[in-house]
């Protein structure tokens, strides 16, 4: 209930407001935020629902492996750029692990950040993801405010960054700024909202309809009803303390059954009156409709979340949704997360990124890579010539280096 509170209360007054375009300077109004949900902590409440509803979650994590791709390729001979994709800063991170946990923030929350680390002489360059849970946005529209826990908010514990393209030192000499990425919405100016924000009923549904399997399993798929005990008892206390010890004891899960205790006769009358359901099937379509729902809220497709497999494994269809997913959704996004981040390269490190490329590969492929070319063209009707040099290659060599461009 509180999550959904949370959610609710977003729309409310959470994401819209009026940006003070103030001097670009350290004020008493960098101090305060845009709040981000009526009570600051929708990240909060979006993370929460990640965390309980599956499907919502594969989308997540797969979105942010597939955009992160399997790693960087550039010119050899930019060894400057080859240096910086194998470690972007001092905690060995590599470019692709920075770019992973900033395409997950950004399917996730609808909103990311980059910090960007370095000096005066721009002798070195790190880059940072910092987790969107713990910024927000100054009043200013200039800086970055970081905590670690604004549930608990303590002033004396903020950190301010500004926002790219601005610079300030910080309190070990180096220089850092920011980077804000958010989804475009309509009204929300300060904060983006993630692209499945129509789906968040349906992940909540889902949420529930596991959690009452989960129950029933609990209950080991006993029936729930009404146990009516006879008993002796002068108030009400003691009926209390009767029904209590009975459901401690015997109700299994709380609310499977319901005790009532009345005055006992000459006779024991104590019975158990079930309560009959035949609703099995509703909840079960209700979740399959729910699960559907979450895959079309995220623009995702069905077979890159797993939920195709009992009806026959069709690497065809893989391929065939990821190429939609690749030209729709993949590149676009990897596109705007590289774009600032080509930039910041090229001013501090001063080397060309025109090379930097994300290798995309397909979940799948239709044809083993031992497969020589010419018998690949073979299986798919196409002419060949097994005695063409270039059609003798494996298919593993040709696509060792296969990159999809994103410019």
């Amino acid at each position: 209930m509180e999550m959904n509170n949370r959610i609710k209360s977003f729309f409310v007054k959470g994401g819209s407001g009026v940006r003070n375009m103030s001097e670009h300077q350290k004020n008493p109004d960098a101090e305060r935020c845009w709040k981000w949900g009526s009570d600051n902590l929708f990240p909060n409440a979006l993370a929460l629902l990640s965390r309980r509803s599956a499907t919502h979650r594969r989308i997540i994590n797969d979105k942010a492996d597939y955009i992160s791709g399997k790693g960087f390729v550039c010119d050899r001979e930019n060894e400057v750029l080859n240096r910086f994709i194998d470690h972007a800063n001092d905690m060995n991170e590599s470019l692709r692990v920075v770019l992973n946990k900033l395409a997950f923030d950004k399917s996730l929350f609808g909103n990311a950040f980059l910090e960007i680390v370095t000096d005066e002489d721009h002798s070195f360059l790190s880059l940072f993801h910092q987790d969107a849970s713990k910024c927000r946005v100054a009043r200013d529209g200039r800086h970055v405010l970081l905590h670690h826990n604004w549930a608990g908010f303590t002033p004396a514990q903020v950190q301010s960054v500004a926002i790219y393209p601005y610079f300030e030192p910080a309190a070990d000499g180096t220089l850092r700024s920011i980077i804000h990425y958010k989804d475009y919405e309509p009204m929300f100016e300060h904060y983006g909202l993630p692209g499945y924000i129509a789906g968040l009923n349906v992940s909540s549904i889902a949420y529930k309809t596991d959690r009452w399997n989960i129950s029933r399993l609990d209950n080991s798929f006993q029936p729930s009803g009404i146990m009516v005990l006879d008993g002796d008892v002068d108030n009400e206390n003691d009926a209390y303390e009767i029904i209590s010890a009975a459901e401690k004891r015997f109700a299994g899960k709380p609310g499977q059954v319901m005790f009532m205790v009345k005055h006992a006769e000459t006779a024991d009358n104590s019975k158990f009156i079930p309560i009959s359901s035949a609703n099995d099937g509703d909840w079960k379509d209700l979740h399959d409709q729910a699960t559907s729902d979450i895959v079309i809220a995220h623009s995702w497709f069905r077979s890159l979340s797993g939920l195709d497999y009992t009806g026959g494994f069709s690497a065809e269809r893989i391929l065939h949704e990821y190429e939609i997913a690749l030209n729709t959704l993949i590149l676009p996004e990897q596109q705007e997360l590289l774009e600032p981040i080509r930039k910041i390269i090229n001013e501090v490190l001063r080397c060309d990124t025109s090379s930097l490329q994300v290798i995309n590969q397909p979940p799948t492929r239709s044809k083993p890579l031992y497969m020589k070319v010419w018998e690949a063209r073979k299986c798919d009707g196409l002419s060949f010539d097994p005695e063409d040099e270039d059609q003798n290659l494996f298919l593993a060599q040709i696509t060792k280096y296969s990159l999809t461009s994103i410019e």
